[in-house]
């Protein structure tokens, strides 16, 4: 269940939020979204892919497993890697809005939120405290990179740039991971395209953002390895 209501001073002055992570605080997830700004930090450590939504768009994704409901990343209450995604940092924080404006809001019935363990969100004489601060920041960023993110996906599309994928994961015990549903970019297809359309894809920011998803197949091997390392510290 969640409750989201906007975030403010006179009702929630008493919240504090856990930035820990962990299973029990919402963070075993297969993947979650990424927008093209933020390919770049994504990519040194997860497998950028394509996923189409039910209104027919195209979501990008940073994955974090190979199985629904498995993070790799996840190693008690530390997050296993050098860039947490902002969309998991954002928690339990998002973007509404009120009179055409983002606002903050925050689901109240997160595990993460309470009145007596975690971080504040006020300072004890008002105004907002760094965590809060920090969340405002994240929002902010993750607003302007999700409202980017059609363009780019429409310009991969008009390109003819995206193919549907499917990995097979070949593990240590004999057994196989089928991952299936989503997309990546054809590196061979950009290549091929002619010099006005890569110009117009550099011209629009996209160009960077297409290889950098490229990139980010290699980290598929990463995603192996914690599987692998995973089972066997399980069989012992």
């Amino acid at each position: 269940m969640t409750r989201h209501v906007p975030l403010n001073i006179v009702d929630h002055r008493d919240l504090r939020v856990d930035p820990a992570r962990g299973d029990a605080l919402g963070d075993a997830v297969m993947y979650a979204p990424t927008f093209p700004a933020e390919f770049r930090n994504v990519q040194a450590h997860y497998p950028i892919v394509f996923h189409r939504q039910r209104d027919g768009g195209l979501q990008p994704l940073a994955l974090f497993g190979l199985q629904r409901g498995h993070n790799l990343f996840l190693d008690g209450d530390r997050w296993d890697a050098a860039y947490l995604p902002l969309a998991m940092e954002r928690q339990p924080f998002l973007i509404g809005t009120a009179d055409d404006e983002p606002t903050v809001h925050i689901d109240l019935d997160s595990p993460r939120v309470g009145t007596t363990t975690g971080e504040p969100l006020f300072l004890e004489h008002g105004g907002n405290a760094p965590l809060l601060e920090r969340i405002r920041s994240v929002l902010k960023t993750l607003h302007a990179g999700l409202q980017a993110t059609p363009a780019f996906c429409t310009a991969l599309e008009r390109h003819d740039l995206l193919e549907s994928f499917v990995f097979d994961a070949q593990l240590q015990d004999g057994t196989t991971h089928r991952l299936s549903g989503f997309h990546v970019i054809h590196e061979e297809r950009l290549r091929a395209l002619p010099e006005d359309a890569v110009a117009g894809l550099h011209r629009n920011g996209h160009l960077e953002a297409a290889y950098m998803a490229i990139a980010s197949m290699s980290r598929f091997r990463d995603l192996i390895d914690r599987t692998n390392r995973r089972r066997n510290a399980s069989a012992h």
